[in-house]
């Protein structure tokens, strides 16, 4: 098992920056590939950004140049740093780890941390 907390999130005015946390604790972190994604009101939860165990990212377009996550083993947590955001940022954030692949894909990951709400207003 491994549990994951979120947290970071707040309210932020378009072109703010907010940088999230993850930290991990249970089975070995450095195993998991580890990744963020987000849900707003009515939408399905959507990919954002992950962060393989060797360190390769991959990002979602809408994010790409704005977002930028990280991984430090060694506190068994992974951040992600959000700049310039949007007013369609807002939503709520979950970090997630999984062992398979493509990491892009939610229903490759086995745990799910409670999530954090970001708000961004215009």
């Amino acid at each position: 098992q491994v549990q994951l907390v979120d947290s970071g999130g707040g309210l932020v005015q378009a072109g703010g920056s907010l940088r999230l946390s993850c930290a991990a604790s249970g089975r070995p972190f450095s195993n998991y590939h580890m990744g963020w994604f987000r849900q707003a009101p009515g939408k399905e939860r959507e990919f954002v950004v992950a962060i393989r165990w060797s360190g390769s990212t991959l990002y979602a377009e809408s994010v790409k140049g704005r977002f930028t996550i990280s991984r430090d083993n060694a506190k068994n947590t992974v951040y992600l740093q959000m700049n310039s955001l949007k007013p369609e940022d807002t939503a709520v954030y979950y970090c997630a780890a999984t062992r398979g692949w493509p990491v892009s894909e939610r229903n490759v990951y086995d745990y799910w941390g409670q999530g954090t709400q970001v708000t961004v207003s215009s």
